[in-house]
């Protein structure tokens, strides 16, 4: 029974692989084929490119190089609600894209916080609003990315690395040097691909912050070929170019030198002594301070003005409300159809597994729902599918981080119950029910979470097929804001980040309920 159920799993795990590589590969034909329907690039065009490369390029240098300090000081310094500074960090990850921005303009913004502060001195107030405030956005979004990244590459040096290091008498910037810059030379160059694809394929950030043609992406410039132009040639031609980015990016980031790693350890707890000094310890204490405010202040700013426009939003907000989470709740229904079975071809080492995880990370939804809206549209008014796509996009675009989390605990459970399971006949549902559920319902409640609160927030692909009576929660806070009815966009914006959260709470609270965890 050993040697049948393996095939049976890696058999389905490879269907479900090719199956979504196929409706990747369909769309990029679709949008290949009507791109070189007699489609131009103008200057507008090009410049739309040269920023988005411009944008994504500084972002991801900006977030890792704020990063690297932030996590330094993490890993080598112990302090109160260490861990709570650590969970914080995840934040921005879970929330959506136009309530964050709104959170920077309360913050950032002509009328916002600081403008406040510099006008008690007689100074100007601050501008948001265009490539500046496009950066700022990103690097909100990306840096505790970063910083986790970059902190696990801290966590996986052996601990004997640094007790050999302190017993040798270096410095700080003897360590810096012989043990800590190898590990950057593995890691940074990773974060900063990652952090890139994101930016170069974010678009409310710069729908709501872009500021005008002077600060317009391409995943901007591909919305308005499509929505206000209908050039359906365009904007085909245009989402190449940005996969072609994307692709780039990949193959120049794996072009870097690597270190072979940072050697065996005992598997010690990484115990670091954090150099001694005021100047050091001031150092640390000032760059966790300021992520901190960064990251926190801008989430206060919208639960203060949310709360004062909650009571006054309209019937249509609610339905959409209703509408996001049906959405939200359907993709995490397609997305473990598709992880689940992804997830233990991935534990048996499956290399098309491997790929079909990865490449949706380098695309665009935008891209991704032009692609289906090239296909649909000679059959179907894409109008009338237009929840059902976004939530398949929305499956789509988490499946890169729902199956990271998943496969590790999968294959943990092959390796230690899967012959005992199959020399004990428990197979089917009642291995399922017995074996698997109990070992695996607390990663699956924490992915479920993710994927409601990614797809919850989502503003790609609805902006393409919706419309008034298919509008999701991000939708109507974009018109809310595009009408100037900042009050109700404010109580909107609350209401979209309490459901976000309320979802993942719920979902992983129901994955860790009764468990010892």
């Amino acid at each position: 029974m050993a040697q049948r159920a393996q095939p049976i799993s890696k058999v389905l795990g490879h269907a479900v692989s090719l199956g979504v590589l196929g409706l990747i590969v369909a769309t990029g034909v679709a949008v290949a084929l009507r791109a070189e329907d007699g489609a131009r690039i103008g200057a507008g065009d090009w410049a739309a490119i040269r920023f988005t490369v411009l944008q994504a390029g500084l972002s991801a240098l900006l977030s890792v190089a704020l990063a690297i300090p932030a996590a330094r000081a993490l890993a080598r310094r112990q302090f109160p609600l260490k861990s709570l500074v650590i969970t914080l960090l995840g934040a921005p990850f879970l929330l959506p894209v136009l309530v964050a921005a709104m959170g920077l303009i309360a913050v950032f913004g002509r009328t916002g916080l600081l403008s406040a502060v510099l006008s008690a001195f007689g100074l100007p107030p601050l501008q948001i609003y265009g490539f500046h405030g496009v950066v700022l956005a990103h690097v909100f979004f990306n840096l505790p990315l970063a910083t986790r990244i970059i902190l696990q590459g801290w966590l996986y040096i052996p601990a004997e690395r640094f007790r050999l290091a302190q017993s040798l008498g270096f410095g700080p910037s003897d360590i810096a040097r012989h043990v800590e810059r190898p590990m950057l030379i593995t890691v940074v160059p990773g974060a900063l691909m990652v952090i890139f694809l994101i930016c170069t394929t974010s678009f409310a950030v710069a729908l709501v912050l872009g500021g005008g043609p002077k600060a317009t992406t391409i995943e901007l410039a591909i919305y308005q070929a499509f929505r206000f132009d209908f050039d359906l040639a365009k904007a085909a031609l245009l989402g190449a170019i940005q996969v072609g980015i994307c692709i780039v990016a990949v193959v120049l980031t794996r072009s870097f030198p690597v270190s072979d790693g940072m050697g065996a350890g005992l598997d010690r707890r990484l115990d670091i002594r954090p150099p001694r000094g005021w100047v050091f310890t001031t150092q640390d204490a000032g760059i966790l301070t300021i992520v901190i405010l960064f990251l926190l202040t801008p989430l206060a700013m919208i639960v203060l003005s949310g709360l004062q426009g909650i009571a006054t939003l309209p019937p249509q907000v609610w339905w959409a409300a209703l509408r996001s989470v049906g959405v939200a709740l359907g993709s995490v229904v397609v997305t473990f159809a598709l992880v689940l079975p992804l997830s233990f071809a991935l534990s048996a080492r499956s290399r098309l597994a491997e790929l079909a995880t990865s490449v949706p990370i380098a695309l665009s939804p935008l891209v991704l729902g032009l692609g289906l809206f090239i296909m649909l549209n000679p059959y179907v008014d894409p109008r009338a599918v237009a929840l059902p796509v976004t939530a398949l996009v929305n499956a789509l675009m988490s499946l890169p981080f729902v199956a990271r989390i998943l496969t590790p605990p999968v294959r943990a459970l092959r390796s230690d119950y899967g012959r005992l399971s199959a020399s004990l006949g428990i197979t089917g549902l009642t291995w399922a029910r017995l074996v698997a559920w109990p070992r695996l319902r607390a990663p699956l409640g924490f992915s479920a979470g993710l994927a409601a609160a990614l797809s919850m927030g989502d503003l790609g692909v609805v902006v393409l097929f919706a419309d008034g009576d298919s509008a999701t929660l991000p939708l109507m806070l974009y018109r809310l804001l595009a009408a100037y009815r900042v009050d109700q966009a404010a109580g909107a914006a609350l209401l979209l980040l309490a459901l976000c959260l309320l979802l993942f709470w719920a979902f992983d609270r129901g994955g860790r309920a009764n468990a010892a965890l």
